[in-house]
């Protein structure tokens, strides 16, 4: 489980059906994974489109911003921080270096390990990545009190924390 996580899955691991949804009445524009997969998707359309004026993709910021906080430096670790398969990340990376962003280096000692270091022009951009995030997030948020984002926040790594407990246990809760 993530260690990010720190609501804890009381339904989930207990194996509760919270009984919210009923499949007789059940609405997929009104369900948890509908709203909250739009949610995402709109956030990822105007992250980029904040992005644009730096030439980055939502693809290409993500790994961009690993590399810069240090969660990584290899094409292995990267893609494993990205979720990516190493055929993606090989891809993305040619655009990311082809842009003048990062450089790749095989390791003397393993040549089978790739290192990846950033351009003073990537650490230029990945400076401004937080900025960017920041500002979307905010906007996204205007109008919740600092008390209302805190609840929302909680209530969101509570149902993470339960989804995650779900696929770790395999439970489907079928009755």
């Amino acid at each position: 489980m993530d260690s990010k996580v720190t609501a804890t899955a009381t339904d989930a691991s207990a194996g509760k059906d919270a009984g919210f949804y009923d499949p007789d009445n059940y609405f997929a524009e009104q369900s948890l994974g509908y709203l909250l997969r739009k949610t995402v998707t709109r956030l990822g359309q105007a992250v980029e489109q904040q992005m644009e004026p730096n030439g980055l993709t939502n693809a290409q910021w993500v790994p961009l911003l690993k590399l810069y906080r240090g969660h990584a430096s290899t094409a292995a670790e990267l893609a494993r921080e990205c979720e990516l398969d190493a055929g993606s990340m090989t891809r993305l990376l040619d655009r990311v270096e082809a842009k003048g962003l990062c450089s790749r280096e095989r390791s003397s000692e393993d040549r089978r390990v790739v290192n990846l270091k950033l351009t003073d022009e990537g650490r230029e951009a990945a400076r401004e990545i937080p900025v960017v995030l920041a500002r979307v997030q905010n906007a996204c948020l205007a109008g919740f009190t600092h008390e209302e984002w805190q609840t929302l926040k909680g209530y969101l790594l509570r149902i993470l924390s339960n989804a995650q407990a779900l696929v770790v246990n395999g439970e489907s809760n079928e009755k």
